[in-house]
């Protein structure tokens, strides 16, 4: 029978706490307020290799094997006294040993160095204080010079040192098994504890870094069309842009019921009515709703009207959004997923219509002329619920996402869905009941949505009169009727094309990660203490 192991991290907060209290009664700041670091671990790894055979944890190319002109190729045992550097890092390695101790920092992006302390070099009072005092995870600060380890690794001989930030938790306990199993933090812990999972995981920082190169990327997309970037209230007295149930709020000054935000649709086309005829904006939406692998309560959108363009146009610029992001981040646009496999985002994408593939997958016609009796059998077939509310194309719809969409494995665009779940669309030019949206889809899970805007006022304004009748009929996720934008839509809102992506979405289209890894501090379940 396997023994349960004995958790002792209260254990070592205790000790560590008594360190830090030892630390402060003999005058040493173990949290000083400044530190001169002069050189970035990634920097002194960029200038200096070590000679084939050595450095075996460095990212440096050995000499003879593509080293740049301006990089010192180091020989086993070699000491450059007068190439002096102050690093800092996080304790992620220390092993005394007698009159050394060797200690393994890491900083910025997850580059980690050896660092050697000797006797000789930094004296019996700091090398005894350094064997007290720091603990697995501490931030130390160091001066010292750079040469290589007589057995090959590229080090800094420390000549002096100083407590940067005791550490007083305990890292997690990772390492790699004598199987070569990885043993590391679970995924319920990386995602509620982001500060262990960025420590202990190069993948997790490397995301982080992905996501950002993302974000320059679609900006750069943008701004070679011509669009300008704004910015849309969050909180809003109504709620409207999307199909989702609000979070509600209250501001104390006016006494009134606020919204946070659905979606950024309503101002930004708001915004086109007042002449921005390009415009685009990337921020936080809220819907309190469920919280799965694809679905986040908070998440981060992007929304782009063009004046003069259609649901087509919009087409062509969401793929390129993601084709650019995919080739300024990688250099191609077939993306090395999370489970190892490549994912093939180039070229043109499928098109496909919402109703042929629906009556394809059902094996009969689905029209939106089809009675909503025939749709209930159809859905209840397949065991897919009907709300009581549901109108006849939600109805619809959620067939065709159990037994089309989540199927869909290429980036695929679903074209034409029915009016009376598109409120804010455009009636199709020559389909009767359908109107101008495709939503796209990618490895079965849908990423973006784009319309031919629904200009007209009057139709607008009938439309979100019914939302709000399906509002109070019991449909949570209607909108509401939205007098300032109707009557921003009544000054002249021009032909315009619209298009809403996740960016949360769009990284897991790059990666192949699920919603909690693309988003650094996702909110998750509330857990239980004890």
């Amino acid at each position: 029978m396997t023994q349960p192991q004995y958790d002792d991290t209260s254990d070592q907060i205790a000790v560590r706490k008594e360190k830090r209290q030892r630390m402060l009664a003999e005058g040493r700041d173990p949290y000083p307020p400044e530190l001169t670091v002069t050189h970035a671990i990634e920097q002194i790894r960029a200038g200096y290799v070590v000679a084939d055979g050595g450095d075996t944890a460095g990212d440096g190319e050995a000499a003879g094997n593509g080293v740049d002109a301006d990089v010192t190729v180091l020989q086993p045992g070699d000491e450059l006294t007068d190439v002096t550097v102050a690093i800092a890092g996080r304790v992620m390695l220390f092993r005394p040993s007698g009159k050394i101790a060797f200690v393994q920092l890491q900083a910025g992006a997850g580059e980690r160095i050896q660092v050697i302390f000797s006797l000789a070099n930094v004296g019996k009072e700091a090398l005894d204080a350094l064997k007290a005092d720091v603990d697995l995870g501490d931030h130390v600060f160091v001066e010292g010079y750079v040469g290589a380890s007589k057995r090959g690794e590229l080090s800094v001989f420390a000549t002096s040192w100083k407590m940067a930030s005791k550490a007083i938790r305990p890292l997690p306990k990772t390492f790699t098994a004598e199987d070569g199993t990885e043993m590391s933090l679970n995924e319920e812990t990386r995602v509620r504890n982001r500060h262990l999972d960025l420590i202990t995981r190069a993948d997790a920082r490397n995301i982080v870094r992905i996501r950002a190169k993302m974000m320059k990327s679609i900006r750069k997309t943008f701004d070679e069309r011509g669009y300008v970037e704004v910015e849309t209230p969050i909180l809003q007295p109504l709620h409207g842009g999307a199909a989702a149930r609000p979070f509600e709020t209250h501001i104390n000054a006016y006494d009134q019921d606020l919204y946070l935000r659905i979606a950024t649709e309503l101002y930004l086309k708001r915004a086109v009515v007042g002449g921005l005829e390009r415009v685009y904006e990337i921020g936080k939406n809220f819907r309190n709703e469920g919280a799965d692998s694809t679905h986040s309560p908070e998440f981060s959108a992007m929304e782009a009207y063009q004046a003069y363009a259609t649901y087509e146009e919009m087409a062509t610029l969401t793929r390129d959004l993601i084709q650019n992001a995919a080739r300024d981040i990688f250099g191609t646009t077939t993306v090395t997923l999370a489970d190892g496999t490549d994912y093939d985002l180039g070229g043109e994408w499928t098109r496909l219509d919402l109703y042929e593939s629906l009556s394809e997958a059902v094996g009969e016609e689905v029209t939106v002329e089809t009675p909503r009796e025939r749709l209930v059998e159809l859905a209840e077939a397949h065991d897919i619920p009907v709300k009581d509310y549901a109108v006849n194309g939600k109805i619809a719809e959620d067939i065709w996402e159990e037994l089309v969409g989540d199927h869909l494995w290429a980036p695929t665009f679903v074209f034409d869905f029915p009016e009376d779940t598109s409120p804010l669309t455009r009636n199709h030019r020559s389909k009767p009941g359908l109107t101008e949206k495709w939503d796209l889809y990618v490895r079965g899970v849908e990423v973006a949505t784009a319309y031919t805007e629904l200009a007209d006022p009057v139709i607008q304004r009938e439309r979100l009169t019914q939302q709000s009748l399906d509002a109070a009929a019991g449909d949570p996720e209607a909108m509401q009727l939205d007098e300032a934008f109707i009557e921003a839509m009544e000054q002249g809102f021009p032909p315009s094309g619209g298009m809403g992506m996740g960016i949360d979405r769009m990284l897991m289209v790059l990666t192949g990660l699920g919603i909690r890894e693309t988003i650094l501090f996702p909110f998750v379940r509330p857990q239980a203490r004890k």
